[in-house]
């Protein structure tokens, strides 16, 4: 494809990994992150400080944003310095936070009153997918925009499905971060058993992480468990963020989700025990 001037708000631990690959298939990318210095790495293998949001919005037509909750997207797409107020006509956003599906929904409408189109495209893999360029991106929003983006999608994403309009992304999120909660805990309460069991943890992966019981946390999250590295491929706090999401949804459709409650509440307890800026994995401190 030919190479764009992207922007990209949001410079975190999967943002850094995601705008490396942007930078080298060839794009010209701009940056922005509420603290500068964060983004310094990434300007010396050559992006370029971009300033504001609002900036951004008048020189780029193509903009990813990760930050980090709903009232942080909010602020940029729909403060007065944000996308939407500043964007060009025909402009397409994406937003690759976990956020709500209501506001991804009602961003997009507002942005469809300026001609401009944004997609909600959350993403599963953290630090690790990022990285390697094999995130899971679960998109929602206009098709034929969809389809534009795809090749830059393709970039950092390995599993890309379109499921819809508006706000449809955030919902399958939800179903992502559905799964997590419950099998982080089994991923602990196993270790914990095979620990007690005078068992070889490394071992006990081995033989476990590859049958039935296999799944991405297991093979990518155990390991960080048992050297007790709880270094953040995705924040606890960030979490809590998203089970709170999916609980208020599933209120909101009349359903009781018992799994995801306990999980929402050990992930509390640990968070104000200290782990609210470290790993996921950090769930293993509550035992």
């Amino acid at each position: 494809m030919s190479k764009k001037k992207i922007g990209f708000i949001g410079t975190g631990v999967m943002g850094k990994g995601i705008i490396s690959h942007l930078l080298a298939d060839g794009h010209l990318v701009y940056v922005f992150n509420r603290t500068k210095e964060k983004t310094l790495p990434l300007i010396d293998k050559g992006a370029v400080w971009g300033g504001s949001p609002s900036s951004m919005a008048k020189e780029c037509s193509v903009i990813f944003t990760m930050v980090g909750f709903p009232t942080d997207v909010e602020e940029v797409y729909l403060g007065p310095r944000g996308l939407l107020e500043n964007g060009q006509s025909g402009s397409v956003f994406v937003d690759l936070t976990t956020s709500t599906p209501t506001l991804a929904k009602e961003i997009a409408e507002k942005a469809a009153l300026k001609n401009i189109t944004v997609l909600d495209a959350p993403v599963s893999g953290g630090d690790i997918g990022a990285k390697n360029g094999t995130l899971s991106i679960m998109i929602g929003g206009d098709e034929k925009a969809f389809q534009t983006i795809l090749p830059i999608f393709q970039l950092f994403g390995q599993n890309i499905v379109y499921h819809g309009p508006a706000g449809l992304g955030q919902h399958v999120k939800m179903s992502n971060q559905i799964v997590i909660a419950s099998t982080m805990i089994g991923v602990c309460e196993s270790l914990v058993y095979a620990k007690e069991a005078g068992l070889d943890l490394d071992r006990v992966l081995k033989s476990i992480s590859n049958g039935a019981a296999g799944s991405w946390s297991l093979s990518n999250l155990a390991p960080r468990m048992i050297k007790e590295d709880y270094d953040p491929g995705f924040y606890v706090r960030h979490f809590i963020k998203d089970l709170k999401i999916a609980l208020t949804e599933a209120e909101r459709m009349d359903m009781t989700l018992p799994g995801l409650a306990l999980a929402h509440s050990l992930y509390e307890d640990i968070a104000l025990q200290g782990h609210d800026k470290n790993g996921t994995q950090a769930l293993i401190t509550h035992w």
